[in-house]
């Protein structure tokens, strides 16, 4: 599933909020009350549904620290990629932050990109603005009922949604990256499987 810190970071690109700075803690802060489902829309290939693979690509990364403080000269890491996997993310909030965050999608001032630069979308990231929740809803699934998607929702406490991930981004800052829990919960699709 998409995170929400990956959102915030294409937001705070396309609004062009440098790394760490007083605007970006502002916009984060703010972002954190903005509530996100996202949804997996499948993708269809010649008469079926294309499955969703997983591709992993290796890193080098030189000059980071051994837990003994050393500079190692280079670490090798792994980065997994979603293959034929999309996505339609639906954020609810405040409507100033977020009718500035789908003017600067529309036309950011910096690129954004899906977690790498090398990931670019092969799509426009921005369905549109809606007033409310079952208007945006139509935008990304059609007239389908949600129950048929496989979705993850934010919720606000354990009853809702047992699963945490440290997806809240507090701070993009390059030396000090931070980031606060998050609860969610994932339903999986109920039905048959959408048949265009």
């Amino acid at each position: 599933m998409p995170t929400k810190s990956a959102l915030a970071g294409m937001c705070c690109a396309a609004l062009g909020l440098p790394r760490g700075s007083k605007e970006e803690q502002e916009c984060l802060s703010s972002f954190r009350m903005v509530r996100m489902t996202a949804i997996v829309i499948p993708r269809r290939g010649t008469g079926q549904d294309l499955p969703v693979g997983r591709l992993q690509d290796f890193h080098t990364v030189q000059n980071t620290k051994t837990a003994e403080g050393k500079i190692k000269d280079c670490h090798i890491t792994h980065r997994q990629y979603l293959t034929d996997a999309s996505f339609g993310v639906l954020l609810e909030g405040d409507v100033v932050l977020l009718g500035q965050i789908a003017a600067a999608l529309a036309d950011p001032r910096w690129g954004i990109w899906l977690g790498r630069k090398t990931c670019i979308p092969s799509a426009p990231v921005l369905a549109g603005l809606k007033d409310n929740r079952d208007d945006a809803l139509r935008l990304l699934i059609g007239e389908h009922p949600l129950e048929l998607f496989t979705r993850q929702d934010e919720v606000k406490n354990f009853g809702e949604g047992i699963d945490s991930l440290p997806d809240s981004p507090v701070s993009f800052a390059t030396e000090r990256r931070e980031f606060s829990p998050r609860r969610v919960r994932t339903l999986q699709r109920t039905g048959h499987p959408l048949r265009s």
